[in-house]
């Protein structure tokens, strides 16, 4: 009974001479590694960590100015959080290589969905906070933050457009 195909890792290969063993060893341990370090490093480690500081920035910015609307600015704080959360989840999703583990969820599309539509409520309540502020600096530290941090989602969206649509449907 045949289970699929398996493939064995050797040393020697038919090409050339062997490889040495710690070359070996090491492209056997990049796989077994909990977290993945090239990821802190690559173009979409480090806008989602320039996300969640602009994010961060402007929910600190708002949380220690004084309000002059109470629903614009708590609604400013609970979209600003909340998309700081997700785009954590999704960064320890990459870092820890969970998306390898559970195939069952189509994380590009999850992503490209979370950052749409939190993109659109985060540019709402950025417009929302940036009428109410009054020339409080605060206020409008924080509502700028959270434009910057709108076009950095924007960034993601189109990053994660090209790496779930553009690249499935020429792949076919």
């Amino acid at each position: 009974m045949s289970h699929g195909a398996r493939v064995i890792r050797t040393g020697v290969s038919s090409a050339g001479p062997a490889a040495p063993p710690s070359a070996a060893a090491s492209s056997a341990g990049s796989d077994a590694e909990l977290v993945d370090g090239a990821y802190f490093r690559s173009c979409a480690g480090m806008l989602k960590v320039a996300q969640m500081i602009s994010l961060l920035v402007a929910f600190i910015s708002v949380n220690n100015s004084q309000w002059t609307d109470y629903s614009a600015y708590s609604y400013f704080q609970i979209v600003t959080m909340c998309d700081l959360v997700m785009i954590l989840f999704f960064y320890i999703i990459h870092i820890f290589r969970v998306y390898k583990m559970l195939t069952c969820v189509s994380w590009p599309l999850a992503e490209f969905l979370h950052y749409l539509i939190g993109t659109i409520l985060l540019l709402i309540a950025s417009i929302v906070a940036a009428s109410k502020s009054y020339n409080f600096s605060g206020l409008v530290a924080g509502a700028t933050f959270g434009f910057l941090a709108t076009i950095l989602c924007v960034l993601s969206i189109w990053s994660s457009y090209k790496v779930s649509c553009i690249t499935q449907s020429t792949s076919k």
